[in-house]
């Protein structure tokens, strides 16, 4: 059995996910929308949260530190705890990322990596307190990811807030069961930003289906929008 999904974004109005880049305005100001964007994650009730590889190397920041000796590091799975509060997953298939610290903000850190990453890089992981899980095959394999971190971790709903190419291949895979997009009162409007979902040439068309469940204005001008994510 895999977690329930919930894709949970904050996006301006032309849906871009950097805000950086976006216009400002009279109602309220970035640092406000981002403290009503962590209030409803902190509402939605989930274990954990999802990013990928790029959004997780802005909080993670170290650099490679691979220990110079080591038994042969486990596979596929090592996990540094099972009794953490909240996870914060990674997806880094080629096992790019390095740690300081085994927590994100108190959350453990889990990664999950594709089949052909290093032994030296599981053993950094597993030296630093950090549990991962090695795909079967070189991309990793998000539904039987997801069936891993129920089973093993008993995680039962997590937040998915890539990335907009995370997001689209759990969107593109069928695996979201969720969508929450909170809509600021700003545009981006550069053409080479980030979107809040990026699934490929092929896209999501016939893929998936929205249904609206909510949709509520907040203060400072922002939007709240929930959708069901039904197959397409």
């Amino acid at each position: 059995m895999k977690p329930y999904v919930i894709c949970h974004m904050i996006t301006s109005v032309d849906g871009r996910i950097l805000p950086g880049r976006w216009t400002r305005g009279p109602d309220g100001d970035r640092s406000i929308w981002s403290a009503a964007y962590a209030a409803i994650h902190d509402g939605l009730g989930t274990q954990g949260w999802i990013v990928g590889r790029v959004t997780m190397a802005e909080m993670s920041r170290a650099a490679a530190h691979p220990p110079a000796n080591f038994p042969p590091p486990e596979r596929p799975l090592h996990l540094a705890t099972r009794t953490a509060e909240a996870y914060a997953i990674a997806l880094d298939p080629a096992g790019k990322l390095h740690f300081a610290s085994p927590d994100i903000d108190g959350d453990a850190v889990v990664v999950l990596l594709g089949a052909d990453v290093p032994n030296a890089h599981l053993a950094e992981l597993a030296s630093d307190g950090i549990s991962y899980l090695v795909s079967a095959s070189r991309d990793i394999d998000l539904a039987a990811a997801l069936r891993a971190l129920n089973r093993e971790l008993g995680l039962r709903r997590l937040a998915l807030e890539g990335g907009g190419g995370a997001n689209g291949a759990f969107f593109a895979a069928g695996l979201v069961d969720e969508l929450s997009v909170l809509i600021a009162p700003a545009l981006d409007g550069t053409s080479d930003s980030r979107s809040l979902v990026e699934a490929g040439p092929a896209g999501l068309a016939g893929a998936v289906q929205l249904k609206l469940t909510s949709c509520e204005p907040l203060d400072d001008g922002l939007i709240h929008l929930r959708y069901a994510v039904l197959p397409g």
